[in-house]
């Protein structure tokens, strides 16, 4: 079984922090400010839902036919009545009689003599859709409004309206018909001018609302494809979702760096970068990982494939060598081999070569620097037999016993029975989980098959973590770079001052020295 990893108790803080809880359906909770990043995560989807939302709006106005509106303004009056007490009786009739003249606009009696004088080429019925009236509270006036796609039309059929609706209620207000004895009449005040602008679309109004809109529903749409995600983000999500399985710690994160496919090595290309940074974390970590005894051979796999776990295996590989040891890469992904492509090495002559017996091990060792590389030769068409054979296992304790550390770059656990296959040569695994990839189902069913193979599994790593607002140091992540004289006698000097007091491993008895690293011990 594999111990915990030391942890150094929390110190709780004078001031603490106030958070709100927002509930997720994953059973977690957030804080304000972690909601927050989880919205940054997602801006991509919300900035793009509020440009779609936008570009309704824009595309709403551009396709709509424009409209216009003419209003003609009517005056209704009392006719007869001479003292004051009259006058306001009449008043108030016709402010209770004109809210119901306003109803009789799109009547027949008016839209259909207008339909037939005027030739609008449409029914009384369709001309009624386009006409609307009021008549303000307290006042004898009625507003008389027709919309249509031609200003001048517009104008002309409202004032032909007015005219006939003034005509119309004059007749009904008549007691014996006699339109000059009606007590009722109707005044134009205000007739309708042609108007200079469209009143719809509205650009400006469309644009605001497609914006608004467009931008709610791509919050909401972040907020529930984040509420559904169960991919690992950072290494927080993943120390979670170990711990829950009660399963290893997560030994590092790796931050994404778009250049790493030009730059397999980043010890070597990029020493003091955080990724590089990642991997000599991971170094230490994995020392202490067992406590009782320090895994010598380590399986590097990962869930599914495009993880990221050859670059780990690579990064491993250098970064243990850096400290001064003897290391050996090995890779047996026998599906998919990228190890020598990745360090621009022979592949065809590796391990398949010496399991099969046309060449000796040391025979087919390739150099990357710092480290051996024993590429997987060519691909054999039953590679979990082949990884699982007595043969497999001699070789790699051939291996052990001539190098310090031994990493193996494995298959992928899920697809393919490989990795668990050799479970019988290795001491421990690592697994590679990579951010915004690896969901936690994937997570838990790596951890249950390599669990029944009885080999531990020393740690995780957060492959392609993003550089801020990880759950680690990322968040606080700098970058030193030393200056470059003080760095190349750094360089000089510590080789030749180890060399003064460390003798180093292969000499020969003429005191010449074998090309091999000076191993240093903690």
């Amino acid at each position: 079984m594999v111990e915990p990893a030391c942890r150094v108790p929390e110190i709780p803080t004078a001031n603490p922090t106030v958070n709100v809880h927002l509930p997720l359906r994953s059973g977690k909770t957030l804080d304000l400010r972690e909601y927050l990043r989880v919205l940054s995560r997602r801006w991509r989807v919300i900035a793009l839902v509020t440009l779609l939302g936008t570009g309704a709006g824009v595309l709403a106005t551009t396709l709509a036919t424009p409209e216009y509106r003419a209003t003609t303004t009517l005056f209704a009056s009392l006719q007869g009545g001479d003292d004051t007490s009259q006058l306001n009786q009449g008043n108030s009739f016709t402010q209770a009689r004109v809210q119901s003249y306003a109803d009789i606009v799109s009547s027949p009696e008016v839209t259909t003599p207008v339909v037939k004088s005027l030739k609008l080429g449409m029914t009384p019925a369709e001309l009624a859709s386009r006409v609307s009236a009021e008549a303000p509270l307290n006042t004898v006036l009625v507003r008389l409004t027709v919309t249509d796609t031609r200003a001048a039309r517009a104008a002309k059929v409202s004032n032909a309206l007015a005219d006939r609706f003034a005509q119309v209620i004059r007749e009904l207000e008549s007691p014996d018909g006699d339109t000059d004895e009606s007590p009722v009449r109707l005044t134009v005040i205000q007739p309708a001018a042609v108007p200079v602008a469209p009143s719809s679309p509205n650009p400006t109004l469309n644009v605001a609302l497609g914006l608004a809109v467009g931008l709610v529903l791509g919050l909401g749409l972040g907020v529930a494809l984040e509420t559904v995600d169960t991919s690992m983000r950072d290494s927080k999500a993943l120390s979670e979702c170990l711990a829950a399985a009660s399963g290893p710690p997560v030994l590092s994160s790796i931050v994404h760096d778009p250049r790493a496919s030009r730059r397999p090595v980043s010890l070597r290309d990029d020493t003091y970068s955080t990724r590089a940074e990642g991997f000599r974390k991971l170094r230490v970590n994995l020392q202490f990982a067992e406590m009782g005894k320090r895994p010598k051979v380590i399986a590097v796999t990962s869930p599914l494939p495009r993880e990221g776990k050859s670059s780990v295996s690579v990064n491993l590989a250098a970064t243990l060598a850096e400290e001064g040891a003897k290391v050996c890469l090995i890779d047996c992904d026998l599906r998919r081999p990228s190890v020598a492509s990745a360090l621009g090495l022979v592949r065809d002559a590796g391990l398949t070569t010496a399991l099969v017996g046309k060449a000796g091990v040391r025979d087919v060792l390739q150099s990357a620097g710092s480290f051996s590389v024993l590429t997987s030769g060519m691909i054999p068409p039953n590679p979990t037999q082949i990884l699982g054979s007595s043969q497999f296992g001699a070789v790699l304790q051939d291996l052990a016993e001539e190098f310090d550390h031994v990493v193996v770059d494995t298959a992928p656990v899920l697809p393919f029975a490989d990795t668990p296959a050799m479970a019988h040569a290795v001491d421990g695994y690592l697994l590679v989980a990579r951010a915004g990839r690896t969901s936690r189902s994937q997570i838990l069913d790596a951890l249950r098959i390599l669990d029944r193979v009885n080999v531990p599994v020393l740690g995780a790593v957060l492959n392609g973590a993003p550089a801020r607002g990880d759950g680690e140091a990322h968040g606080y992540a700098y970058r030193y770079h030393p200056k470059p004289d003080m760095a190349d006698r750094l360089t000089a000097l510590v080789p030749t001052r180890l060399a003064a007091v460390v003798p180093r491993r292969g000499s020969s008895a003429n005191g010449r020295t074998a090309p091999v690293p000076v191993k240093t011990r903690p």
